[in-house]
């Protein structure tokens, strides 16, 4: 399944004012984390009626939780709300059943596991930068 394409720009202050509202883990004090401009959701594509969702970087979880933002766009406006959420306790086993890929959702997300989704706009950029390196290591023209 490919990945949502939706994207919005991040209500920094808010984004800011949930950050702060995380519990340190006792005797730390967490940093701020580098914000980005703008978040692509990270589900898999999915229906007009469920929320796009994104994970936000920060320090320290709060017991386990990350923080995600959800969005919605409707009556000509987008909607925000931030929610710390525990990890999908989701794993997949390829060839290992000792070695898996968690899913790197929130718990309970809608539709498929993030193994699942692919990104092609990653997948290409991720071909080119091996591409570079293989050049650069052959001493081929760039």
């Amino acid at each position: 399944m490919l990945q949502c394409t939706a994207f919005t720009e991040l209500p920094e202050m808010g984004a800011r004012v949930a950050l702060m509202g995380l519990e340190d883990e006792p005797g730390e004090a967490a940093e701020a984390p580098e914000l980005d401009d703008f978040l692509l959701c990270e589900l898999g594509e999915h229906e007009e009626t469920v929320e796009h969702a994104a994970q936000l970087p920060s320090v320290s979880a709060s017991g386990g939780r990350d923080l995600w933002m959800f969005w919605t766009d409707g009556d000509g406006r987008r909607k925000f709300r931030f929610a710390e959420l525990l990890p999908c306790p989701a794993v997949i086993h390829r060839l290992s059943v000792q070695d898996g890929d968690a899913c790197v959702l929130y718990d309970r997300h809608p539709a498929t596991h993030s193994w699942d989704v692919t990104d092609p706009l990653a997948d290409l950029m991720a071909e080119r930068i091996r591409e570079d390196v293989r050049r650069d290591r052959e001493g081929g023209p760039g």
